[in-house]
């Protein structure tokens, strides 16, 4: 075949191949929509009802899996009831059960519902506590059945018949009928008594459920028979079915979000999400021109898988985890910028295409497989520690780095792979990837690398110009911080927080007239057009949640959102908010000491505590609110910033094995520099797109993330700079003292010198 068939060949497989891939693109966007309308969503994404439980054994014991366990089950029935379709019922440590009711119409009545706890108990006549429920088998549970007189009655499943036989046969021996056994329904110490309930016990309303005589001790299961219709026979064991808690269960946080909110907020997120989308396309089709066009094609593809996992997984789409899955394009760009530098490094030494191809893809692969991994174990550690909402944000980063070492690094490079060996780009590398053919040298020809992009630009002198603004920034911090302290979120304070909408902006004196009247002290009201934020010192119950919804709901016709943190849960956020961050450090460190060595880990960790400093400095100066998702925030950057850092390394590292002269400061400070040189443009474009995700949701998205967003974008702008400056230079100072020092030998013995020299093998 000659070399114009041949290119003619190329061009009609190419046209073929990229007639394909659009149709893929369009096939994608169609699947979007079926996609997500399978998925279940968060009630800050359609409106619900959260609420934290901290469960107590009604009897003095300690809880236990089995008590925890039966009080799951029975909430289960009751939310069953509310007729909510996608409900999540989570155990929380030894003694916690968060429930989330998205979707839920009435939350007042969800929140009744729940708070009511029905706590069934048995007692004597004299109101003293003979066996709690948990003496009641859970999974055979109370069943209406027939005496033996035919009469409805209610059958009681024991489990721990020994306690059964041991009670009942003391209270059969008791006189003037005090041989009874009472059933109560949510009994209260001080108020309920037999006494005033004998008369009414097993009626309508009453909480006496029932007063069994016992003529003899029983060990096994029985009958509770009475002058019951069939309806009151169900009604009893359905109340005894609902009740059987071996817990009782205070309130300790709890949400709520209106509908209104949810699909506002949707709408907005959804927006913010194409405008990123588009934004990093065009970035990435003038910056790699066709190759940018594949990798526009594969982010279609990365967004569609994640959303697939996550509805695979049963997982629930929440806030936090849309605005995971939006950074993680960002991202996840950057495992195609790497290996898209690395190509275009190679063009620039002379080269072919196909063999630039090769050794690019080769050489990016440590480097994105490093990255990935620091950032995986952040959001594993941000899983752990992280209440529900950072948990929902860990859950989609890991997702977002598994799918996007998928399809932005396996299936970036196949595809790559196949329109390369069409022939057809071979010398049209500026069409294919923005490389100027001029630039490429002849090495045939003995021709040097004609292009090396910042080649005068010395950014190791350029590091105290930002190490002293960086010193700056910390210093007005650290005096602000002491000063006026951190705006504190609700999340570590404790308190209420009231959220209003309106049609017509609020007045700022008026809304606190308002709280003067409901009696509630405010320690920040923010009015954004017809949007107003309270956050009030004192921790609601369920009734006055109640009655400050009321109370807006009727003088401004609004849509109220209430978020009440208790002191106990705040206490676990501040606890587990320090170990996450302390534990990420830890984590990164032994991880790059391992992969690399102590002098990269410590610079590595020098430049996350700047980060985070920083970022805390920031939000001291500007008084952003600091709350949970600001240490999301600033444990995703934790993870960003280290996976900026690995790529820089990871250059320092290949250019420092390439050298075959003795090191010496000024080489070695040669060295930091070229591996600068040679990493600024893939660092400047990742930080790009990653940061265009984040302005576009701070710009376009709900006004609810617009913290996390900005200690984002400040996490992001600190951590791109502090991989170059910050982290290389503290590398640099260590490895530049360590020269003069005599590396450690190891020691030799003659049996090894022996071993080594073996006749016919090695002399």
């Amino acid at each position: 075949m000659s070399k114009k068939e041949k290119k003619k060949t190329g061009l009609g497989k190419t046209i073929t191949l990229t007639i394909i891939l659009l149709a893929i693109a369009v096939g994608i966007c169609f699947s979007f929509k079926p996609i997500f309308k399978s998925l279940k969503f968060g009630l800050d994404l359609q409106g619900g009802f959260e609420v934290l439980y901290e469960a107590e054994s009604i009897d003095g014991s300690k809880m236990n899996s089995e008590k925890m366990q039966a009080t799951y089950k029975t909430l289960s029935k009751r939310i069953d009831s509310l007729g909510v379709s996608e409900p999540e019922i989570i155990l929380e440590g030894k003694n916690r059960i968060r429930v989330k009711l998205a979707g839920v119409k009435d939350a007042d009545q969800a929140r009744k519902q729940l708070s009511t706890v029905a706590t069934l108990s048995f007692r004597d006549t004299e109101d003293n506590l003979l066996m709690s429920s948990d003496i009641l088998s859970t999974s055979r549970g109370c069943k209406v059945t027939e005496d033996a007189s035919g009469n409805p009655a209610v059958s009681l499943s024991i489990k721990d018949k020994d306690k059964f036989y041991t009670v009942t046969n003391r209270i059969k021996d008791k006189e003037d009928g005090k041989n009874r056994i009472v059933i109560w329904l949510d009994f209260e110490e001080g108020k309920d008594s037999y006494a005033k309930e004998s008369s009414k016990c097993g009626t309508d309303g009453s909480k006496c459920l029932s007063a069994a005589s016992v003529n003899q001790a029983f060990a096994s299961d029985v009958i509770i028979q009475g002058n019951f219709s069939k309806e009151e026979a169900t009604n009893l064991a359905t109340l005894i079915n609902s009740g059987s808690l071996p817990s009782r269960l205070t309130e300790i946080s709890s949400k709520t979000v209106e509908a209104s909110f949810g699909a506002d907020t949707f709408e907005k997120i959804v927006l913010a999400g194409i405008i990123g989308f588009i934004l990093i396309l065009i970035i990435m089709l003038w910056s790699y021109h066709f190759a940018g066009f594949i990798s526009g094609i594969l982010m279609l593809m990365y967004t569609v898988l994640v959303f697939l996992v996550f509805w695979t997984i049963g997982g629930v789409l929440t806030l936090p985890g849309i605005a995971a899955l939006i950074l993680g394009i960002g991202m996840a760009i950057d495992s195609v910028v790497i290996t898209y530098s690395r190509i275009k490094d190679e063009l620039y030494k002379g080269r072919s295409l196909e063999t630039a191809y090769k050794v690019g893809t080769k050489s990016s692969l440590s480097s994105i497989i490093d990255a990935n991994i620091t950032t995986f174990i952040v959001a594993i550690i941000m899983f752990i520690f992280g209440e529900s909402s950072i948990k929902g944000y860990a859950t989609m980063s890991m997702i977002t780095i598994i799918v996007a070492m998928i399809t932005m690094v396996f299936l970036t490079r196949k595809l790559l792979g196949v329109f390369i060996k069409n022939k057809f780009f071979e010398n049209k590398t500026n069409l294919f990837i923005n490389v100027n053919k001029n630039d490429i040298p002849d090495v045939s020809k003995n021709e040097e690398v004609k292009k090396v992009p910042f080649k005068n630009v010395d950014f190791v002198g350029k590091t105290k110009i930002f190490a002293t603004l960086s010193i700056i920034i910390i210093l007005v911090g650290a005096i602000m911080i002491p000063v006026k302290g951190l705006k504190l979120g609700v999340d570590f304070k404790s308190g209420s927080d009231i959220s209003l909408v309106t049609s017509k902006k609020l007045n700022k004196s008026e809304i606190e007239k308002d709280l003067k009247e409901l009696k509630l002290t405010s320690s920040s009201i923010t009015i954004d057009n017809k949007q107003t934020d309270i956050i009030v010192s004192e921790v609601f119950n369920e009734s006055k949640v109640e009655k400050v919804k009321n109370y807006f709901k009727n003088k401004y016709e609004a849509s109220v959102d209430i978020n009440v943190i208790s002191n106990v849960v705040k206490k676990d956020l501040v606890k587990n908010a320090i170990l996450s961050v302390l534990i990420s450090l830890i984590g990164i460190i032994l991880y790059v000491s391992v992969r690399f060595k102590f002098s990269y880990a410590l610079g590595g960790i020098v430049a996350l505590v700047h980060d985070v400093l920083i970022m805390f400095g920031v939000f001291a100066i500007t008084r952003l609110e600091v709350n949970t998702m600001f240490i999301a925030a600033v444990l995703a950057i934790v993870g960003y910033s280290i996976n900026d850092t690995i790529v820089c390394f990871d250059r320092v590292r290949e250019n420092e094995n390439k050298n075959d002269k003795k090191l010496t400061k000024e080489l070695l400070k040669e060295i930091v520099n070229k591996s600068i040189r040679e990493t600024f443009t893939r660092t400047i474009l990742t930080s790009l797109t990653t940061i265009i995700c984040i302005v576009a949701l701070m710009v376009f998205g709900p006004k609810d993330i617009f913290g996390f967003n900005a200690a984002m974008l400040v996490g992001c702008v600190t951590g791109t700079y502090s991989s170059i400056f910050i982290a290389l230079a503290i590398y640099l100072l260590i490895e530049s003292n360590n020269l003069g020092k005599a590396k450690k030998q190891k020691k030799t013995y003659d049996d090894d010198i022996k071993e080594k020299l073996i006749k016919g093998v090695n002399c």
